[in-house]
């Protein structure tokens, strides 16, 4: 990530990563406190906190802006801080925002901390990451058809989240339920999903290239 030799840029970063961990660390113990207070095991907890796109990528938003302070110059460090991952983790965490604000704010209503955590980890989050985004491009625009690249993780997410749910019988999102609406509905969902990453993506390429202009 470009920011690694500037005071303001690194401070920037600082703050998303900051802000990235609180939301999935709180996350986390909310959840383990959910289960503990339903008579199950933090492993429970724990499965339950790994099934959501929310906390993966909060968590991909984290570890790719702390790794200029954990990784340094280091190969895993340099693979992680590269601006085609950046813009992917911005993407996703951009259709977080979205896809919770429109599809899913008005299925519950958080109280007291998970509010808290709700508000860190669909909007705030996101739109510190966005502002990042905007306020420090990376010297050359990615090309268009890297949001096709980037495609592969909610590609990833969902095969993920299909599996799980055949083996837990519970899926995270209703949308993509196939006990309740059946594979062919959830395909027709996630091909508008994925058509929503796709628009998406080419919003966060098209603002990289008018910054660097």
């Amino acid at each position: 990530m470009e920011t690694r030799n500037d005071p303001r840029g690194r401070r920037a970063t600082a703050a998303v990563a900051t802000l990235a961990w609180f939301g999935v660390l709180l996350q986390l113990w909310l959840s383990m406190r959910l289960a503990q207070h339903n008579g199950k095991s933090a492993l429970d907890g724990l499965i339950a906190f790994l099934g959501y796109f929310t906390v993966l990528t909060n968590g991909f938003v984290a570890l790719v802006f702390s790794q200029s302070f954990v990784f340094g110059h280091t190969r895993p460090g340099r693979w992680l801080g590269s601006e085609q991952l950046r813009g992917c983790a911005t993407t996703a965490i951009v259709m977080v925002g979205f896809a919770y604000h429109f599809l899913l704010r008005n299925v519950w209503t958080p109280e007291g901390w998970q509010w808290v955590a709700d508000l860190s980890l669909h909007y705030a989050t996101p739109l510190m990451a966005l502002g990042h985004w905007i306020a420090f491009p990376p010297a050359r625009a990615p090309a268009p058809r890297s949001v096709l690249v980037w495609c592969a993780y909610p590609m990833a997410y969902l095969l993920y989240a299909l599996v799980r749910g055949e083996l837990l019988g519970a899926y995270p999102y209703h949308f993509i339920d196939v006990a309740a609406l059946g594979y062919a509905q959830v395909l027709v969902n996630t091909l508008w999903l994925l058509l929503g990453f796709l628009v998406v993506g080419s919003a966060v390429i098209g603002l990289a290239g008018w910054r660097r202009r």
